[in-house]
Order: C-alpha cells, then sequence, then structure tokens
C-alpha cells in the first residue's frame, strides 16, 4: 500500500474518526457558497501532533471546496524552507495570479504592483520596502482576488513551518477575512518557534472553527490493520499495533509497512515483536535508511531533505551527484518503500513530513553541511536565485570565503527589496561570522544597522556603533551617512538628547565639507525636537549664526574639492535671502544633493515658529526652502538624506502660520508617497497624523478623526512609547473633546497612559499643556493650574511662545480665574500679546476667544467680535465656531446674539462638533437669556 502525501497514515480510503471535522469543513463553504450577500468568511483550524491526519482532513476540504466551484488557494509550510521570506504567500499567490489574463492581474494588483510583485515573485527585487507596506499590499490582492475569484478558500497546512514573513501577513489577514466571502483554513502543529507563538495564539484564538484531532480508538487501529495485512488479523494483534502506536493513524500506517515487509503473521503470537519495530520507525536512524534503501537511494533522500518540499529531481541528484540514470533509480526506490511520492508538474515530495525530518536528521553533521554547501551554488545556478539559495548559505560553516560574504550581502539587499528585514540580517549576521575581510567589516556592520532601521531601531543603534568604532572603519561619505542613521534610530528610540550629542561629536572630528555640514544641520535638528532644553535661546541664536555662515563664509566646504583639497569658492545663501545668491561654485552639485540650504531653511522657519515671532518671516524662510513651490529631491518624503522630519516640520509651520494650502499640498505628498512606496509603518503614519492635524485644523473633525485613528493603529503596531504614538494619542484626544465626547477623550488618554512622565521628543500638540487642559475638563482646576504653570515655565525657558502648538496662558487663565481673577486677566491678556506678536489671525482669534472667557460679559461679548473676525480671516473654522457660539451666550437676548447662535450652529454642525452644536441649540432654544 503507498499512502497518499502526507496522509496521516490512512491512505486512499475513508477517513477514520474524522467526520466532525470533515462536516464542520462542509458547512463553512456551505456558508461561504450563499447568494452575493450572503456569504459568510470563516477562519477554520485544525491543530494536533504529527500524524494526526491534518494533511488528509485538508485534501477533504479541498475536494469540498472545488465540488463547490470556490478558488481554493494551497500552500504548505516547509521545516527547511522557514527561512525562505514570503514563501507560503507564494505558494498561494502564483498559480492563481499566473492564470489571470493581464488585464485582470493587472486589475488585481492594482497599484500595488511594484510592492506585492517583488514578494510573489512576479518581479525583481529592487530598493527597500517596508514590511508592513507589503503586508497591506498582499491585503489588498486577496480583496481583489475575492472580488475577480469569489468564493476563494485559503488553505495553508504546517502552519507552525511557514516563514515569518507569510505567517505575519496571515495572521493581521486573518483580522479582516471575516468581512469577505473567503474562508481561511490552517493546520498545524503546537511547535511553533518562540518568536511566532504571539502570531500563533491569535490565529488559533480568533478561529471561528477549531477542531483537536485526537488519536484513533481501538477499532479504527482495527480496521487500518485489516486493510493493510487482511481480514484474518487477530483482535489479540490489533490491540498490540494500537497499543504501541498510542492510536496515531501514521505511526500505525508506517509500523504496518514494516509488518508487511517483515512478512509477520498478524496473530497475537507476532505481538511481541511489534513494539520493536514501532521504535524502529520512529527513529528511522542511518542505520535503519541505509538498511532499507541503501546508500545510493539514501544519498538522493539526503538532497530531496534539503530541498523541503515541491523538490526538483532534477536539482536533487544534482546536489548529490547522481546522474540521470541513478538518479531515476534513486526515485523509483525511494517511491516504492513510501518514502517520496510526485506531485504535478514531475516534482517529488515526502509521503509525510516526518519522512522529511528523518532523513534530515539522519546525515552526518559534516555531510549535511557539504550538501548544504552544494545545494547553494546548485539551486543559484538552476535560477531560483539567492532568496532561495541564502538559506542553504545560512547552514554552512565559516570559512573566511570573500565570494560567501559577497552573496550573502547580496542576498540580504534582495530580502530587504521584497520586505523582509529580518531575513537580511539573518543573512549579513552569517556573513560577518564567515568573517568579511577586514577592510569590508565595516560595511557589512553598517548594512546590518540600516536593514532593522525601519524595524529595529535597537539593532540599528548598537550596529552603527560597531561600524564606526571598527580600526579598519567606513570612508568618508558612509561614515557620515552611518552617523546620520544612528542618531535617527536613537531619536526614533525617545533618545533625541543622544542622537544631538552623536552628531555633534562627529561633526567636531570631522574634516572640513559637505559631510560635516550635514552633521552640524542634523545636530540643530534633533536639538530642535527635544522637548527640553537647558539653552534653548542659546541654541536659536546659535542657528541663526550657523545660517549667516553659510550665507557669507562660503558653506565651509566651498574652500574645499571633494577629495579634501583647498578649492575657491563663494557661498549660496539661505533663507529670507534666498535671492541674493552668489556664483557657482566647484562644489555647488554636492551642496544641492544634500539639500544643505533648505535643510538650515526649514530649521530656521520651524525655530521662529515656536518661538512664535512674526509669520511673515518664518514663512520667508519656509518658501525659500521650496525652489520653485516644490520639495527638493533631498527633502523628498522618501529621501533618506534627512528622513521625514524636516518636510514633516515645514507643514506645519505653514499649518500654524494659516497657510494650510500649502500645508496640505506637502501632506497630501506626504501620504500619496508613502503609499506608493509601500512604507506602511511609522511613516506612513506619520503622515496621516499631520494630515488628521490639518484636518482639525480646518474644522473638519470627523476627517481629522479618521486621520488620527488611522495614525494610532499603526503607532500600536510599531509599540507604545514611540513618538507616533505620543502625537496620535495626544491630537486624537483634543480632537475627539472637540466633537464633544469629552469623557471618551479622557478615557482614551488614560488608556494610553498619557500624562507625565514626558517623552524627551516634543509632542503635537504640546503634551504637557494637553494634559492640562484635560485635567481641566475633567473638573479638576488645581490640578490643571499646577500642570500648565509647569509646562509655561519649562516652555518660556526654552523661548517657545507658539500659542497655537502650546496654548497654556489662555487655558491656565481660565483655570484659575475663579480664585485669582486678576491674574487669570493679566495671563490671557499676555497669550492676546504673544498671538499679535505671530501675526497669525487663528492664533489671536483663538487667544481673545479664551481671553473673553475670564472676563464679565460686557468686556467678553467686545472680545469675542474681534475674535470672531479674526478667525473669519483665518481657516481655523471650528475656532470661529466656538467663537460665534460664546458670542451668542454672551450677548444675551438679542437679536444680535441669536444670529451668532445660529451661525455657530450651522458652522459647528459642518464641522462635526457634535457637542458645541447642541450647546449653541439649547441656547437659541433658551433665548439666549441670561
Amino acid at each position: 500500500m503507498e499512502a497518499t502525501v502526507a496522509d496521516g497514515g490512512q491512505g486512499d480510503g475513508p477517513l477514520h474518526e474524522r467526520e466532525a471535522e470533515i462536516r464542520s469543513a462542509g458547512r463553512a463553504v456551505e456558508a461561504l457558497t450563499r447568494p452575493a450577500g450572503a456569504a459568510l468568511g470563516e477562519l477554520l483550524v485544525y491543530t494536533g501532533a504529527a500524524g494526526l491526519g491534518k494533511t488528509a482532513v485538508l485534501t477533504e476540504v479541498r475536494r469540498e471546496a472545488g465540488r463547490a466551484g470556490c478558488t481554493v488557494l494551497f500552500a504548505r509550510g516547509g521545516e527547511r524552507q522557514r527561512h525562505e521570506p514570503f514563501r507560503v504567500v507564494r505558494q498561494l499567490l502564483q498559480p492563481v495570479l499566473a492564470a489571470l489574463s493581464d488585464e485582470d492581474r493587472a486589475h488585481v494588483l492594482g497599484p500595488w504592483e511594484d510592492i506585492v510583485g517583488p514578494a510573489v515573485g512576479l518581479l525583481r527585487p529592487a530598493g527597500q520596502l517596508d514590511p508592513q507596506g507589503v503586508r497591506d499590499g498582499l491585503d489588498f490582492v486577496l480583496t481583489r482576488l475575492v472580488q475577480r475569484r469569489s468564493p476563494l478558500v485559503v488553505i495553508v497546512d504546517d502552519l507552525h513551518w511557514a516563514d515569518a514573513e507569510s505567517l505575519g501577513w496571515l495572521a493581521g489577514f486573518a483580522v479582516g477575512a471575516r468581512e469577505l466571502p473567503a474562508l481561511l483554513v490552517l493546520a498545524c502543529r503546537d511547535e511553533f518557534p518562540d518568536e511566532a507563538l504571539t502570531l500563533q495564539r491569535g490565529l488559533v484564538g480568533r478561529a471561528d472553527r477549531r477542531h483537536d484531532l485526537r488519536p484513533l480508538q481501538p477499532a479504527s487501529v482495527a480496521r487500518l490493520v485489516r486493510a493493510a495485512l487482511g481480514a484474518g488479523a487477530e483482535d489479540a494483534f490489533c490491540r498490540h499495533v494500537w497499543a504501541v502506536t498510542a492510536g496515531n493513524p501514521y505511526e500505525t500506517t508506517a509500523l504496518l509497512r514494516e509488518v508487511a515487509d517483515q512478512r509477520l503473521d498478524p496473530i497475537e503470537e507476532s505481538a511481541a515483536q511489534l513494539r520493536e519495530l514501532a521504535a524502529g520507525t520512529r527513529g528511522m536512524t542511518l542505520r535503519h535508511w541505509l538498511e532499507k534503501i541503501g546508500p545510493t537511494a539514501v544519498r538522493f533522500a539526503w538532497a530531496a531533505s534539503m530541498l523541503g518540499t515541491d523538490i526538483r529531481p532534477d536539482l536533487a541528484a544534482v546536489i548529490c551527484a547522481q546522474g540521470p540514470e541513478t538518479a531515476a533509480e534513486s526515485v523509483r526506490e525511494l517511491r516504492r518503500h513510501g518514502v517520496l511520492v510526485g506531485t504535478a508538474g514531475g516534482r517529488l515530495e515526502f509521503v509525510h513530513p516526518l519522512i522529511a525530518t528523518s532523513v534530515y536528521q539522519s546525515m552526518p553533521s559534516a555531510t549535511r553541511t557539504g550538501m548544504h554547501g552544494v545545494a547553494a551554488v546548485e539551486t543559484e545556478n538552476a535560477g531560483l536565485g539567492l532568496l532561495t539559495a541564502s538559506r542553504h548559505l545560512l547552514e554552512t560553516l565559516p570559512e573566511g570565503d570573500g565570494a560567501v560574504v559577497g552573496k550573502l550581502r547580496r542576498a540580504a539587499r534582495e530580502h530587504l527589496a521584497i520586505g523582509a528585514p529580518e531575513a537580511a540580517q539573518r543573512c549579513l549576521r552569517r556573513a560577518m561570522s564567515e568573517p568579511p575581510a577586514d577592510e569590508d567589516r565595516a560595511e557589512v556592520l553598517y548594512e546590518l544597522g540600516c536593514s532593522a532601521l525601519l524595524t529595529d531601531p535597537a539593532t540599528t543603534v548598537n550596529q552603527l556603533r560597531l561600524a564606526l568604532a571598527d580600526p579598519h572603519g567606513l570612508g568618508p561619505e558612509r561614515r557620515v551617512d552611518a552617523t546620520f542613521r544612528l542618531a535617527q534610530a536613537l531619536a526614533h528610540s525617545n533618545r533625541l538628547g543622544d542622537a544631538a550629542a552623536v552628531c555633534a561629536e562627529a561633526a567636531a572630528r570631522t574634516s572640513p565639507g559637505p559631510g560635516r555640514l550635514r552633521l552640524e544641520v542634523a545636530h540643530f535638528m534633533f536639538a530642535a525636537f527635544q522637548s527640553e532644553d537647558a539653552d534653548g535661546p542659546g541654541r536659536s541664536r546659535r542657528l541663526a549664526e550657523f545660517d549667516r555662515m553659510l550665507e557669507t563664509v562660503g558653506m565651509a566646504f566651498g574652500d574645499v574639492a571633494a577629495d579634501g583639497s583647498a578649492a575657491a569658492g563663494t557661498a549660496t545663501s539661505t533663507g529670507p535671502a534666498a535671492g541674493t545668491r552668489g556664483g557657482p561654485l566647484p562644489n555647488k552639485a554636492l551642496f544641492e544633493q544634500n539639500g544643505l540650504a533648505q535643510a538650515v531653511a526649514v530649521l530656521r522657519c520651524w525655530d521662529l515658529t515656536l518661538r512664535g515671532v512674526d509669520r511673515e518671516e518664518a514663512i520667508a524662510f519656509a518658501d525659500s526652502a521650496l525652489p520653485g513651490g516644490r520639495l527638493p529631491l533631498s527633502l523628498g518624503w522618501t529621501n533618506t538624506v534627512w528622513g521625514f522630519e524636516l518636510p514633516g516640520i515645514l507643514g506645519i509651520s505653514y499649518l500654524y502660520a494659516d497657510r494650510v494650502d500649502r500645508a496640505e499640498e506637502l501632506f497630501t505628498e506626504a501620504v500619496r508617497a508613502y503609499e506608493v512606496a509601500g512604507w506602511s509603518g511609522g511613516h506612513l503614519g506619520f503622515a496621516y497624523l499631520l494630515t488628521g492635524m490639518l484636518r482639525f485644523r480646518c474644522g473638519a473633525l470627523a476627517e481629522a478623526e479618521d486621520y488620527l485613528r488611522r495614525a494610532l493603529r499603526i503607532a500600536e503596531r510599531i509599540g507604545p512609547g514611540v513618538p507616533l504614538h505620543w502625537d496620535a494619542v495626544g491630537a486624537l484626544a483634543e480632537t475627539v473633546a472637540a466633537r464633544g465626547r469629552v469623557t471618551e477623550a479622557l478615557e482614551l488618554a488614560h488608556e494610553h497612559a498619557f500624562g507625565p512622565p514626558y517623552p524627551t521628543v516634543m509632542v503635537l500638540p504640546d503634551a504637557p499643556t494637553l494634559y492640562g487642559r484635560l485635567l481641566l475638563a475633567r473638573g479638576d482646576a488645581a490640578g490643571a493650574a499646577e500642570t500648565l504653570t509647569a509646562a509655561g515655565a519649562a516652555l518660556d525657558a526654552r523661548g517657545w511662545r507658539n500659542t497655537v502648538w502650546a496654548p497654556w496662558l489662555g487655558h491656565l487663565a481660565r483655570a484659575i480665574a475663579a480664585e485669582q481673577p486678576d491674574r487669570a486677566r493679566d495671563l490671557a491678556g499676555e497669550a492676546v500679546r504673544r498671538a499679535r506678536e505671530s501675526g497669525t489671525d487663528s492664533a489671536i482669534g483663538s487667544t481673545l476667544r479664551l481671553c473673553a472667557a475670564v472676563h464679565d460679559r460686557p468686556r467678553a461679548a467686545e472680545l469675542l467680535a474681534r475674535a470672531v473676525r479674526h478667525l473669519e480671516r483665518s481657516p481655523a473654522r471650528y475656532e470661529r465656531a466656538i467663537a460665534l457660539v460664546d458670542l451668542g451666550e454672551a450677548l444675551g437676548a438679542t437679536a444680535e446674539a441669536r444670529r451668532a447662535l445660529t451661525r455657530g450652529l450651522e458652522l459647528a454642525a459642518h464641522c462635526g462638533a457634535d457637542g458645541l452644536a447642541a450647546r449653541a441649540g439649547d441656547l437659541l432654544h433658551a433665548g439666549a437669556a441670561g
């Protein structure tokens, strides 16, 4: 009897004791194939130890789904192929995508073709992709496939051996699969690697139908015995078979095969030999295989076991150095003994994964290592590429081979290009252990550090520090880039002070030139994002002096050629005087490539914005950073010269200056750039945050909430405590409160621990100020006053007087008005004076509105009327709606009050400020009396 592939030992006949599991699958398929609109997607999971028949059940599910007219996608994890990223995904998608017409394939892939294509093997890897972007793209492709090929059944066997990238995607896709007419069917053992246990628990715990397969009862084992050995098998013999195999279907079938080979009679007297035979089939040592199939077939089986599933016979033959005739004989022998079985397309597969594991483990270690080395070469020669060949290189012993190091580095680049940074890091760590030549070691460390920048800043920090400390060192340009990336990783880990210090120290050690200038600018950039600074005003002065130095001294490197030698030249300028730039320099291209002038202009603009000076001065710097009105390449959202921070603060500066047109152009470009590039992690989350802030500022509160919730979801995926998490929680809490759901805003802040201690990075909006406002909304005026007083002292010491980002003065005035009315009016008046310094209508109008809250009604009405006039000239529609409602209330029972309340009600409703609209309605209903 030849068993089918991985059939759990139950052969092609009826499955024993699996009726409930198969009926459950039938009901799931039935629910899936209901009429359009009524179809129901589910997650069906089969678990159990090896050999209990999970694959046999999945085979029945595939048949049932096929009979019902479903499109079936199938994949199987492989023990030897767990380090091939997206291998399971490729098994699922390549066949169905290849079968589509060009038009249908283009529709299914849509705008995600360049992101998903490399991962599924349709396009050559190029560049570097964000892992989350690839997962989002796969979600899109599956959703489009459902639309084109519904109903859809996705089946994955041996999920515990799935590659980490595919497993991560499946875990996320399963969350939304219920919303689609798609059935997801998984089978696995409880043998997931430690790093995948969370994903395992999430998938299994989310199952709509879960079945734990159990061993067979004695009666079922007896039927298997008699089917294999004849109806005359004695009951006592059958009971002994059940006892020694514990009812495991695969072990039962393997034992019966040995019994048949040994020509053992199935009688009670033979039962004593069963335990020894069973032990042999379980152990399957090298001796067992040599005795069973001979040394020639064993070598072919070894090669096949390294290739995993979907085995190419010609490739296995080359790896074990067998010619066509010898290899064909080996295959015949292995099939005869139930080791291998043929599959579609002339490929081979092990009858059961346990056999593949046994064969692989029977190899002597030296033989295994040597054959992996051969497999690495021959896999690449066969056109399967380094993505596949690299897993074999990981199994070889280090020999100081530069060629191996080179292949591993190239493989790492390809892994990054399909969105698999962990796989890239495995290759680079193995390259380090080879080890590389002394002159290459720092470069490999640099690549290892950069490979983790999007996913693991801690690894980036460690590896880049090692690269920079390497005695053979990096080249000058690479050293500058490594320092900047190290600083980025520190900043993203909430260590801004360290980031700024790293750049300053490296700049002091770097020769004059564009590299040194880039580090000095980076130092200013990271220092600008710190929430606290003992010498904030001094740093602002030094930034201005640095800007003037670029303008008048010659950019530092105007006297230094590309090779470090002296070169004549005059400076270009930056900032408001950009139109008076000097003549071209020999090194102007280098200067423009790094965008030094534009970077400094953005930092000057941001510094002036936070200091609350005249907005025209700040905007002049902002405009000078946008030649032709567009971001230069060096400041592009996906450019790595400066990162996303500079274009981000440029857009916020425009926003705070009421130039929402420019801010919207920048933020829309950010979302589009990150979506096109597939950067669906923190970068896209930051773009959503900025867009949400813009919508809030313009009074589109529902849209703002939507974008900010998207940002928060991404931040939660990354992890708590990252800067994006603080920003998203704060901005969302402010928005939810503005919509009238104050209790929900307070609960959100509490749930996410939004409060002291605050991060070292500045938060948008200012975290201590917002926390004080939340305390005030909760009715804790004393706590709010204490918090806002401390916030104001820290901001004033830093020289930051922007009343839009941190409106602490007006809210502190409200907090103390009942106990200290005179001081409250002084504070509110100071807020108005600061806002007037900026010349921004929204800032002036908002502070006037807050000022009115601490004055008597006649004075309040006067202040609110002025506030409305300023706010009408600004994009701050929500602020204008509040001012109108406050004005109507202050004016009392008059026609003018009714007009103000009516306008405020209409505008509040348009903004989505439900609480404010309800308040205006109540005041109108009451006649605005008293």
